[in-house]
């Protein structure tokens, strides 16, 4: 065997364990959320104007392979705020029951989809979104970004939020959609 190619062999097994590392990092991703990063902004349409609000991501993990997804996050609900503090008070009492509901979480159960190891990639998540205690299946549409270990991932849904139990904020004049726009934004860090 000539030096060149016991050289050559030597390179191969030298490299062959790193490609298998790399493959399988790249097999299997963890995706811890900062909550002081992400958010969750919602719009609600009235009769008289657009009701904006935000709310604070509590925590969130996911794990994730090329074809499948585990994990969660949850929303702290009684951090609702609209910017008028007897709107959100209500809210907080009679429509979000927070002192008996203190969190609304999304369980991911599959998506569809190629999650790129760099740059965009849009995915269908479908899950479990849980709200007064009751789930309720749904499939979000996401672009998630890569940029090293940062991953960001957003997403906007409509939530028919009287359909799924909660009250009507509606009274007198002022009347209110059945339905509220929701847009997440999750920023988080990569590991394996």
């Amino acid at each position: 065997m000539t030096p060149a190619l016991t050289q050559a062999r030597r390179s191969l097994l030298f490299a062959l364990p790193l490609l298998f590392a790399s493959t399988a990092l790249a097999q299997s991703q963890h995706l811890a959320i900062d909550p002081a990063a992400s958010e969750v902004k919602m719009t609600l349409k009235t009769n008289h104007d657009i009701v904006n609000g935000t709310f604070h991501v509590e925590s969130g993990n996911f794990d994730f392979t090329p074809t499948s997804i585990a994990g969660g996050i949850a929303v702290a609900a009684g951090t609702g705020n609209t910017g008028n503090g007897s709107r959100d008070k209500k809210m907080n009492k009679d429509i979000l029951q927070v002192e008996k509901y203190t969190t609304v979480t999304f369980a991911p159960k599959s998506f569809t989809g190629t999650i790129a190891p760099t740059g965009d990639s849009t995915l269908q998540v479908t899950g479990v979104l849980t709200l007064l205690g009751n789930p309720h299946e749904l499939t979000l549409p996401m672009l998630v970004h890569i940029d090293g270990p940062i991953c960001t991932a957003k997403t906007h849904f409509t939530i028919p939020y009287v359909a799924w139990g909660l009250k009507d904020p509606s009274f007198m004049m002022w009347k209110a959609e059945k339905t509220v726009d929701i847009d997440l934004t999750l920023v988080g860090h990569l590991g394996s």
